[in-house]
């Protein structure tokens, strides 16, 4: 028994790992693209870009804030977890609570894989032009802010994946909650 609570153990405090990591990383994709700005003169005329140009941009940063937040509230669930007695197990047991999490998982990782693929899209106008609509590149003027986005938009993709293993885990720790059709059929034979 001893040896069960301690591989749970160590399950959650891997889970609060990858779970500081993707908050880490949406944290930097919110700040690296929340933050952005870039200031050149083109013409004679100074122009200026930020992250609000871009609403897929904004969203990003938005998004990313937000998936950061929520990982780091699961974060602090997992430090509970691992701090809860053995005699305590309402809350590790609770097919209610295990339903959420997996559903709060997935959603959190759809909408972060979502919006940054919906900003990488924005983002190759920005890099390419629009040629049809005589859209110029502007990546060619603001260089820097392009590569600032370009690394929030590595960030964010890297967050929806840890987002994504971790909703398997959660999917792994709610379908544990449930007896499994074998033992339950070969006690009923016996």
């Amino acid at each position: 028994m001893d040896a069960g609570r301690r591989k749970r153990a160590s399950e959650v405090k891997a889970e609060g790992l990858m779970r500081g990591a993707c908050a880490a990383l949406a944290a930097a994709a919110a700040l690296l693209v929340g933050l952005d700005t870039e200031t050149e003169t083109v013409l004679l005329i100074r122009k200026k870009a930020t992250v609000r140009d871009v609403h897929a941009l904004w969203v990003l940063a938005i998004a990313a804030g937000a998936t950061a937040g929520y990982h780091l509230l699961q974060l602090l669930r997992c430090f509970y977890l691992n701090r809860c007695s053995a005699a305590d197990n309402r809350c590790r047991n609770s097919r209610a609570l295990a339903w959420a999490w997996l559903l709060l998982d997935k959603g959190c990782a759809y909408l972060t894989f979502a919006v940054t693929v919906a900003a990488a899209q924005a983002c190759m106008i920005a890099l390419d032009g629009a040629h049809a609509l005589q859209w110029n590149k502007v990546c060619n003027i603001f260089t820097r802010f392009c590569q600032q986005v370009a690394g929030s938009l590595v960030c964010g993709m890297l967050a929806a994946a840890g987002t994504a293993f971790l909703s398997g885990i959660s999917a792994r720790n709610l379908f544990r909650l449930y007896p499994s059709l074998s033992n339950s059929q070969g006690s009923s034979t016996k």
